[in-house]
């Protein structure tokens, strides 16, 4: 992709650059960033494990590519690019096991090349320190091995806005022009909406300049990624606008809404804050993150006093405009919404860090050292902290789903069959069934439907303990799963379930 056999250290004026940078020097700072992605790679087995059941979201992803799964409702904000992504595997084999070690790997891979693509722009040490940042967050820690699409945006944030600098700094540079179609392109292929709100500051810099070879490179990779969820907008929702609205209606209705708040009380481990009115955390839980927009900002003054103001100047603002639409226009939270501006930031911040280590003249600093390695300390073991309590409190929810199904199998809930009501997806897709909805952002059926296929099928619906249930299964039979009630219809050619 943007990492080519072409030297990567371009002239771009930067008056602190190392001198005497050879390939030795280089090759050494690339054994760094791969050093980084393998530890990357391994903490994700370690700490968050591959035996981790499928999630809610992930379930939708993945089963549009199963080979043994129906395929579940694929509403109107979601892209198809995590199930291209997935598909290598998904598509013929059921192991989750195997899904977790395959996008473990593969997001060590796209780690590493994300960095690689800014050598030359900044140091290896800045980059590896900038890695090692985004890496031991919980979040990027948890969804590295997860059929999700945010840490992708954000490593094609890196690519597309690295691979910006770079062309625009070296109009000889092919590979960077690559970089920056590629980026975009994985970005829209997997969230488009994002990618449009991290590329603005680059497309309002290529009106502004007239860089129309870096717009051509830009358009093409976001036209590319973004084509197939334009094209389904016209075929399954009536056109561009009216999925648009549909995507709006789903998450909310998309309008001014501060959700600063939001975000803060998603960090304890959240995945999903909806709604999100809780108190807010431990202060300790959050001060890394009102800690960051300050050591961004202090990273600009460096890169301003040294000479090199656009290559830090640029990240920051793609990042800040990632980050409005989940900071200002949304009416909840999720911790991953904001992996992409956490990426972008990443580099700014370790640069800061490194010169309040060393300052502008090399000399290293005890007191500062010793005072940010400290602060480093706490900020891993909130990290950690918070990172295990999500990664028990997920498996034990997936495992609740994985006993609901052996229940179900038990009454003869079996493929094929269908289930609808509370947590279908994802208990169905762990069932072997398939799923529908007559209401709500997931409703793909009627109750005719239902009722036709229960003639057929084996067909149940899940309901809240003590709940009522819909009006056409208040006559099934009704049992008592862990965590919710499940009414069966008569089993096709049986007097009741079994």
């Amino acid at each position: 992709m943007a990492h080519g056999t072409k030297p990567m250290l371009v002239s771009t004026g930067r008056r602190d650059e190392p001198t005497g940078s050879g390939a030795p020097r280089r090759l050494r700072g690339d054994l760094l960033l791969a050093a980084l992605a393998g530890a990357f790679t391994v903490a994700q087995l370690l700490l968050v494990g591959p035996a981790m059941g499928l999630g809610w979201d992930e379930i939708v992803y993945v089963s549009q590519v199963s080979a043994d799964r129906p395929a579940a409702f694929f509403s109107a904000p979601r892209s198809r690019g995590v199930s291209l992504l997935v598909w290598p595997v998904a598509s013929w084999s059921s192991s989750t096991i195997l899904l977790r070690v395959y996008l473990a790997v593969l997001s060590g891979l796209g780690l590493y090349i994300a960095l690689r693509v800014w050598r030359g722009l900044f140091p290896a040490r800045v980059l590896a320190g900038a890695g090692a940042f985004l890496v031991t967050l919980w979040i990027t820690l948890f969804y590295g091995p997860q059929a999700m699409p945010n840490l992708w945006v954000a490593f094609g944030a890196l690519i597309c806005v690295g691979c910006f600098l770079r062309a625009r700094a070296d109009r000889f540079d092919t590979a960077a022009l690559w970089g920056i179609v590629g980026g975009a392109a994985l970005m829209a292929w997997m969230r488009p909406t994002d990618a449009v709100w991290v590329t603005l500051p680059l497309l309002v810099l290529v009106l502004v300049r007239r860089l129309w070879r870096l717009g051509g490179a830009l358009a093409g990779g976001l036209a590319a990624g973004g084509v197939e969820w334009i094209v389904e907008a016209f075929l399954a929702f009536g056109g561009l606008r009216e999925r648009l609205n549909e995507a709006s209606r789903i998450q909310g209705d998309l309008g001014w809404n501060i959700a600063v708040d939001d975000q803060m009380r998603s960090l304890m481990g959240y995945a999903l804050c909806r709604p999100c009115n809780g108190e807010l955390p431990d202060p300790g839980i959050y001060l890394w993150w009102l800690t960051l927009p300050l050591l961004a900002g202090y990273g600009l003054f460096v890169a301003v006093r040294s000479g090199r103001t656009r290559r830090t100047l640029l990240p920051l603002a793609c990042a800040t405009t990632a980050a409005v639409p989940y900071l200002f226009l949304i009416g909840y939270a999720a911790p991953r919404f904001l992996l992409p501006a956490y990426a972008l930031l990443a580099i700014p911040v370790a640069d800061a860090l490194f010169h309040l280590a060393a300052g502008r003249d090399g000399r290293r600093r005890p007191v500062a050292i010793a005072l940010i390695a400290l602060a480093l300390a706490g900020h891993l073991s909130v990290q950690f902290s918070v990172l295990t309590a999500t990664v028990d409190r997920t498996t034990r929810a997936r495992i609740d789903w994985a006993r609901s199904a052996s229940e179900l199998h038990r009454l003869g809930v079996r493929p094929p069959c269908l289930l609808t009501g509370r947590d279908s997806i994802p208990i169905a897709f762990y069932t072997g069934c398939a799923s529908g909805a007559v209401l709500g952002h997931n409703a793909d059926t009627t109750e005719a439907a239902i009722l036709d296929t229960a003639r057929r099928d084996p067909v149940a619906a899940l309901v809240p303990r003590r709940g009522a249930g819909p009006a056409y299964a208040r006559t099934w039979e009704l049992h008592r799963l862990p965590r919710l009630d499940v009414r069966v219809a008569p089993l096709p050619g049986a007097g009741g379930p079994g």
